[in-house]
């Protein structure tokens, strides 16, 4: 399995960002599947999660209110909406899927077993 994650660039503080996580291999319709977001010198922290039937979605709440989490089976891609960008929200946006065994969303990274390359978010102010 292979996450390609896409669409980060620079943007003004107040902007906003569509970000793509196109997976490839297998289907992952049954895989619960998240962003996580690292900037320098600080751990991977959770973003959003979505579950694999896209029922249920959780998201960390600095990003509450400005970011969703979306997907499409029939496409094998996750999307996050970010709006009203801020520089905190700036770091390496990392997508990642859980096993096709595991439906239910996670908010640990250690539960996911692939991951994307990472796509740069740079929020200036």
């Amino acid at each position: 399995v292979q996450l390609q994650a896409s669409g980060g660039g620079l943007v003004q503080a107040g902007g906003s960002l569509r970000l793509s996580c196109a997976a490839s291999g297998r289907t992952l319709s049954n895989s619960a599947m998240s962003w996580f977001r690292q900037a320098p010198g600080k751990e991977r922290d959770f973003v959003a999660a979505i579950s694999g039937s896209a029922g249920s979605t959780s998201y960390a709440d600095s990003v509450k209110g400005r970011f969703t989490i979306s997907r499409d089976n029939v496409k094998n891609t996750v999307w996050l909406q970010s709006n009203s960008l801020k520089p905190e929200d700036s770091a390496v946006y990392y997508c990642a899927a859980r096993s096709p065994l595991y439906s239910r969303l996670s908010l640990k990274p250690h539960d996911y077993v692939y991951w994307g390359q990472g796509t740069q978010v740079t929020v200036s102010s």
